[in-house]
């Protein structure tokens, strides 16, 4: 029998009792011997126990953009809390939040996305994507379009369909093999995809690999197409080719494969549009999203689809209907807070800001960074940034894992009071679009002095 716990007085409990009683995304106790405890936010700042504040480089896991405090959020889940805290959407019942969020989506998403469908987050939204994907098909007597094309360093989520579809091996290997029917072609990463030499530009190269795959595995077995406008959480914020989605939303409508966009990173200005593939002008079949549309208040995902897949939602007889939800679908809580987050991006015209901050990160972080001879590749779009840094810059080899460059790079940044993510070797930056300016110039800073101090 477990002992009653006992009370928890300084940091050394609360740090003991994390390590007995919680399981951390991605958990592993090393990373907890002496974790960071934080005890309140404010604006773009962290601030841990002992009061000591932080840039929050990263928007926490790139969703707070409006920073923290902000108590018209607050405002608006206590109003709803008060007046209705919960109502299922199941078939045969509604609420209004829900039905004014996706009228207000409907109005900055992609022109194409008529109805939308909300989850928790996004994995949920991700695993929502690729059961509508295949309804679809199979709601048109097409059963055998069924498999998913993903690409390598996507990051797609943790349940067991977002996972299958994530293109980086630590986060599948440990748990066995993917569900059948997801493969993976390469990553467009401008920096290390091959150049090719028949006269195709290296965004059309790497987007041919989807049309490739699609004949290889025949298209009549092919339900979707899911990747990132840019790619984030596995890839290191990598910006693809110009004329790359242009390629692929060819490739898809000419073997009649869905496009879907998982906008759950890129989505609500953070890359300076309201979405990603308005940079490129393409429309996906599905959009996904989550984490900036309550800047992370209270949890919320979901789906937006074309009229095409909406109709045949519609059509299908009672018995053969799309059976599919969640408890939490449409949390009253979560679409008041939604609403609320729109008003205020929309009102502070941050979409734009986002555009224009990230164009003076990105410069900065060049104008720091260019020279350095182990920077090998800067890159970012809006108030999205990677810092790639590499062994040798004429080879690009990465450092070794032994050398523990992204341990060691974390450490630098903290004693600066930025707190950012590093993957193995790169620096991802994600500030939120709340940012003032100076704030930005000292991300950039940060990052500048934290790599000559680590190579001195």
């Amino acid at each position: 029998m477990n002992q009653h716990p006992k009370p928890l007085g300084g940091r050394a409990d609360w740090v003991e009792a994390d390590r007995l009683r919680l399981l951390h995304p991605q958990h592993h106790p090393s990373d907890h011997r002496d974790p960071t405890l934080w005890a309140a936010g404010e604006g773009p700042y962290l601030i841990d126990h002992r009061g000591r504040r932080y840039f929050d480089g990263l928007s926490s896991m790139w969703n707070v953009h409006l920073g923290h405090g902000q108590t018209e959020l607050v405002e608006a889940a206590a109003a709803q809390m008060r007046t209705l805290a919960y109502a299922t959407c199941y078939a045969g019942a509604t609420h209004r939040p829900a039905i004014e969020l996706a009228e207000r989506l409907a109005e900055v998403v992609y022109p194409a996305i008529q109805a939308f469908y909300f989850t928790s987050g996004g994995s949920e939204a991700t695993d929502s994507s690729i059961r509508t994907a295949r309804y679809f098909w199979r709601a048109q007597g097409k059963p055998g379009k069924s498999k998913i094309i993903a690409r390598a360093l996507s990051y797609h989520g943790s349940t067991m369909g977002a996972s299958s579809a994530t293109g980086v091996e630590e986060f599948s290997q440990p748990f066995g093999p993917r569900l059948p029917g997801f493969l993976h072609i390469g990553s467009p990463d401008p920096y290390r995809f091959p150049v090719p030499d028949d006269g195709r530009s290296q965004g059309e190269a790497a987007a041919d690999a989807l049309e490739e795959a699609i004949l290889r595995e025949g298209a009549g077995t092919v339900a979707a197409f899911i990747a990132e406008p840019v790619q984030g959480g596995g890839g290191g914020v990598i910006v693809p080719q110009n004329d790359y989605f242009r390629r692929i939303r060819k490739i898809c409508d000419r073997h009649d494969v869905l496009l879907i966009s998982d906008d759950v990173i890129t989505g609500f200005g953070r890359s300076g549009r309201w979405f990603g593939l308005e940079h490129w002008g393409v429309e996906p079949d599905i959009v996904q999203f989550a984490k900036g549309i309550t800047s992370g208040y209270f949890p919320l995902g979901g789906i937006g689809v074309s009229a095409r897949i909406k109709q045949v939602l519609d059509e299908a007889p009672p018995a053969q209907r799309w059976w599919h939800g969640y408890t939490n679908a449409a949390h009253p809580v979560a679409c008041a807070v939604a609403l609320a987050t729109l008003r205020l991006m929309r009102r502070d015209d941050l979409v734009a800001r986002a555009k224009s901050l990230g164009e003076r990160l990105l410069g900065r972080l060049k104008s720091n960074l260019s020279d350095h001879r182990h920077v090998g590749d800067i890159r970012g779009l809006g108030l999205l940034a990677g810092v790639e840094l590499v062994a040798d810059r004429a080879s690009k080899t990465p450092f070794p894992a032994s050398a523990d460059v992204a341990g060691k790079l974390r450490a630098e940044l903290m004693k600066r009071g930025l707190c950012t993510r590093v993957l193995p070797d790169i620096i991802c930056l994600a500030p939120p679009l709340i940012s003032s300016e100076q704030q930005i110039d000292f991300v950039a800073d940060a990052v500048a002095e934290a790599i000559d101090s680590l190579f001195a």
